[in-house]
């Protein structure tokens, strides 16, 4: 068990690293990593009881667009409500093996269309807003992940990027908050949950700034880019493995989902450095990677 803590301090470092300089992140690297050796029911609450704070901060850093997104994603934390519900049902009545198989198969696709920059803007946002409300609330209460569909769609609909971070942070901070009510009157906060923190809040108070402080170093885009490659690596083994826990598949076979996303993500990494390089662009000179970003009207490949 020590050993698994140790690994569960590295991996939560990483992921708050990752967030301090996206804004985002924290859940979807920790979550396929420490499913390995901890099931959903423990590993949540646990990540919840970090993520209420957590988003509360990145929400309090960009509290100035608050008032200029409000209004838009407002519908979507509507939606939340009965997706959280939903989803708390289910961490709490569904297998924990089988859970996991669900999380890694709703997950991979999203992240592998982030990766891929897929942009299609919808116009009718408000009623889509309470659709897909309510389908991240299923997936946030069951895998406290929520980023990468979330930054599809707020990518979609053309917030810049100071908007993007406010959006994001007011979205995650209500399922967040919302998730650990529904994880309240569960009863999923128990005592497996919280022996878990002391590895955990360590490694979120060094790697947010940690995270904020890379970011400046090198191109937001680049950096975006390497951890989704990361996160779909990562998120493909977890699917290989649980499908052979599960015996769908048996041997090494199952470990071809692995293959086949590693070939999908490669050819998605070409593309993304024939257009974008992997230097610093002409002219940039004098600007910190954000500062950059900020030239743009909006946020790609988030």
């Amino acid at each position: 068990m020590d050993h698994q803590m140790f690994w569960l301090a590295g991996i939560t470092l990483l992921a708050a690293t990752i967030n301090g300089a996206l804004g985002y992140g924290f859940s979807s690297i920790t979550v396929p990593l420490a499913l390995l050796f901890l099931s959903n029911r423990v590993l949540n609450p646990a990540l919840v009881i970090i993520e209420v704070p957590l988003n509360a901060y990145v929400l309090w850093v960009n509290r100035a667009e608050l008032p200029g997104v409000w209004r838009r994603v407002f519908p979507l934390i509507i939606g939340l409500v009965p997706g959280v519900v939903t989803g708390t049902l289910l961490v709490s009545r569904v297998s924990p093996d089988w859970l996991k198989l669900y999380t890694f198969v709703v997950l991979l696709p999203l992240i592998l269309l982030q990766a891929a920059g897929v942009r299609r803007p919808i116009q009718a946002e408000r009623s889509a807003g309470l659709i897909f409300g309510s389908g991240i609330g299923v997936l946030y209460s069951v895998t406290t992940i929520s980023g990468p569909p979330l930054a599809i769609a707020l990518n979609n609909q053309g917030f810049a990027k100071k908007e993007f971070r406010a959006a994001l942070g007011v979205v995650r901070l209500a399922e967040s908050s919302l998730t650990a009510v529904a994880y309240i009157y569960a009863g999923l906060f128990l005592k497996p949950s919280f022996a878990l923190l002391p590895w955990i809040v360590p490694s979120v108070a060094l790697g947010v700034p940690l995270g904020a402080f890379l970011i400046r170093q090198m191109r937001s885009e680049t950096f975006r880019r390497i951890c989704m490659s990361f996160d779909a690596w990562v998120v493909a083994f977890g699917l290989s493995k649980v499908i052979r826990d599960v015996k769908l598949i048996d041997g090494n076979a199952a470990y071809l989902v692995l293959a086949a996303v590693i070939i999908i993500d490669a050819f998605l990494l070409y593309r993304f450095f024939s257009v974008h390089g992997v230097v610093e662009p002409a002219g940039s000179a004098g600007f910190s990677a954000p500062e950059v970003a900020e030239q743009t009207s909006t946020v790609p490949y988030p």
